[in-house]
């Protein structure tokens, strides 16, 4: 099925895309600008990554599930992905700010959460070097958790519990890439690169690249919007 990755892309982005229009409440094409530059911004140094590791043979694309237009090795819905999917993920964060405005993790918990999430990402980073996919994940992860003594644990009060509810359909998602719910993976992965453990048919990576690609654009974005003075 040619369509399927692409109509994974597509879905995933309808629903918060048609609710950026509305005027009543969070009205979110009024801070598109910021939003797309922030994207855009974070998502070339992740674009280049992932051509980087297509060429290494750390993962792979199964042409049955493509258009089959590649750019630089890349198919277009992959090129998608890094627009669509973190534009409905960080959709979700504000619209839970919008409507849920006061829940957020106190400051020491916070505190505790990125200091445990820190040694443990150090950990599995260094002590899994030689695995390019995990030490590059993990590592990221790690140094955006120390960016939080930067900003004071400002923003990872409220994306800590925001992730959660994110998760959920980037679970769904990405085991509908990995396999979950086809006769073979849309992208594979070369399992010399990888620590092996997975949730679902997703390696356990996908979920610090995840985060670490959502919380990098939702650190530009705050910084534009502020700049641009939203």
């Amino acid at each position: 099925m040619n369509y399927y990755y692409i109509l994974l892309d597509m879905f995933s982005f309808l629903v918060p895309f048609a609710f950026s229009f509305e005027k009543k409440m969070l009205h979110f094409i009024q801070y598109w600008k910021a939003f797309f530059t922030a994207i855009i911004s974070v998502g070339l140094f992740f674009i280049a990554w992932d051509i980087y590791f297509t060429y290494q043979d750390v993962w792979g694309f199964s042409p049955q599930y493509l258009l089959g237009i590649d750019i630089f090795r890349l198919p277009l819905e992959e090129w998608l992905f890094f627009l669509l999917i973190p534009y409905s993920s960080l959709f979700i964060h504000y619209a839970l700010l919008y409507f849920f405005p006061k829940p957020q993790l106190g400051v020491k918990l916070t505190q505790i959460i990125t200091v445990f999430l820190f040694g443990i990402s150090l950990y599995v980073a260094v002590f899994h070097h030689d695995k390019i996919y995990t030490f590059c994940s993990f590592g990221l992860f790690a140094i955006l958790m120390l960016l939080q003594l930067v900003f004071k644990y400002r923003y990872a009060r409220r994306f800590y519990l925001s992730f959660i509810v994110i998760y959920i359909p980037f679970f769904f998602v990405n085991n509908a890439l990995t396999g979950a719910y086809s006769e073979s993976p849309v992208v594979y992965y070369n399992t010399s690169e990888i620590i092996g453990y997975r949730v679902g048919t997703m390696p356990l990576e996908d979920s610090f690249y995840c985060f670490s690609l959502l919380y990098g654009i939702l650190l530009v974005f705050e910084y534009l919007k502020n700049k641009w003075n939203y």
